[in-house]
């Protein structure tokens, strides 16, 4: 059955490439995956998945196994940076479920990878090239040609840049200005979540807003480890690389005058990273001919709206679906493009806006930050921000 559809080349082994692959391959598309690493892994984090991102691992047959390995959060709440007072956002579990037909989910990211990738390569080992640097592409005579570093090549019908931030794929299709850092970081930690205290040991993501800053944490892989992500504004970022090992003074640095829940969690990470956000400007195009872009190849996003993840799983299916309902791949791919540009740019520009509603200067005061959350953090508020995103479903979209 493969042989009768396209072969799909996908340059990039991560949870977008991951989901895509498994999309096709349930269609009965010739799939090819070249990773760069020579393992499949992701970064020890937390990540969120909110109801529209489950519905599309549902989709691939991914749910289940991820469901196991996470936490469903009952409820959603912000707190203010120094006082600590709450505002419920909104619930989480059974409402979720009943409102959108799927749960929210906290999850440890390197689980979601696995859930993705067993999806693929327990019935396709032989689909995933590791140790495979992309190099070059060429499109000839209705194929693209794919060059690897060490000399190898690869022809398909198409091929999906899946490369991330940095994507080479972009580079040469594209060929638009860097990635930048945008003036924020983000602290990481994860903690065995014994060792916190008995309050903090609950099931539900907090955000904690302040005026140059915010911190969010919540309780993964059922309810054993707990992830503490703390973004703070800071002009330049003066490492090597773009992420690095930090200190626990310097965190209580960037958060001197925050709640003592905020220090405490500090005090309690084993391990604290600095991790610099990366972005790009938002592209008019997804496609180039035979070639196409996926995931943070095409629109790399701050995390405000926990979507980034979410945005690429959408992006695989959303593609599956185009190449199996329209036969010339050109065609399909202009179609994925469509569907996702206009959908995905907003979810950008909306995580983009978000970033004066956790760091407002209003916050500095009691009084003031009480009117303002009042106002932008209502009912109304969230599911203007929240419920688009929410209800879409990649099975049922028009491609």
């Amino acid at each position: 059955m493969a042989g009768s559809k396209p072969r799909i080349l996908i340059a990039g082994g991560g949870i977008g490439g991951m989901c895509a692959a498994a999309a096709l391959l349930q269609r009965g598309f010739d799939v090819q995956i070249f990773e760069q690493a020579s393992e499949l892994r992701e970064v020890g984090a937390g990540i969120q998945i909110s109801p529209n991102g489950n519905r599309a691992l549902d989709s691939i047959g991914a749910f289940e196994t991820l469901r196991q390995l996470s936490c469903k959060a009952e409820r959603k709440e912000v707190r203010l940076w120094n006082t600590g007072k709450v505002w419920k956002l909104f619930d989480l579990g059974p409402v979720a479920i009943e409102r959108y037909g799927y749960p929210y989910l906290t999850v440890y990211r390197p689980d979601l990878l696995t859930a993705v990738s067993e999806a693929v390569l327990r019935d396709h080992p032989e689909v995933l090239h590791l140790n495979a640097r992309v190099a070059s592409y060429v499109e000839r005579d209705n194929k693209v040609t794919l060059t690897l570093e060490d000399g190898r090549s690869f022809e398909g019908d198409a091929l999906i840049g899946c490369d991330g931030v940095n994507s080479v794929i972009r580079r040469l299709t594209a060929n638009d200005a860097p990635s930048r850092y945008p003036g924020m970081m983000i602290w990481r930690g994860v903690i065995p979540i014994d060792l916190l205290p008995e309050r903090m040991q609950v099931s539900m993501a907090v955000n904690w807003i302040g005026p140059n800053g915010h911190v969010v944490h919540y309780p993964l892989r059922e309810g054993k480890i707990f992830n503490f992500a703390a973004t703070i504004e800071r002009a330049e970022w003066d490492e090597k690389t773009w992420t690095a090992p930090g200190t626990k003074q310097q965190c209580h640095e960037d958060y001197a005058g925050w709640h003592d829940d905020i220090h405490e969690m500090i005090d309690t990470s084993p391990q604290l990273l600095k991790w610099a956000y990366l972005v790009r400007d938002p592209l008019s195009h997804y496609t180039y001919g035979r070639v196409a872009l996926l995931g943070d190849a095409c629109h790399p996003t701050l995390p405000f709206l926990a979507q980034g993840a979410v945005m690429a799983l959408e992006d695989g299916v959303v593609l599956a679906r185009c190449l199996e309902k329209y036969q010339d791949v050109k065609v399909a791919l202009q179609r994925y493009e469509a569907a996702r540009l206009v959908r995905d740019n907003k979810m950008v520009a909306g995580a983009n806006d978000m970033v004066r509603h956790f760091h407002n200067p209003e916050y500095r005061d009691v009084e003031r930050a009480d009117a303002y959350i009042n106002r932008e953090w209502s009912a109304e508020a969230i599911n203007q921000r929240y419920e688009w995103l929410f209800t879409y479903n990649v099975d049922t979209v028009e491609v």
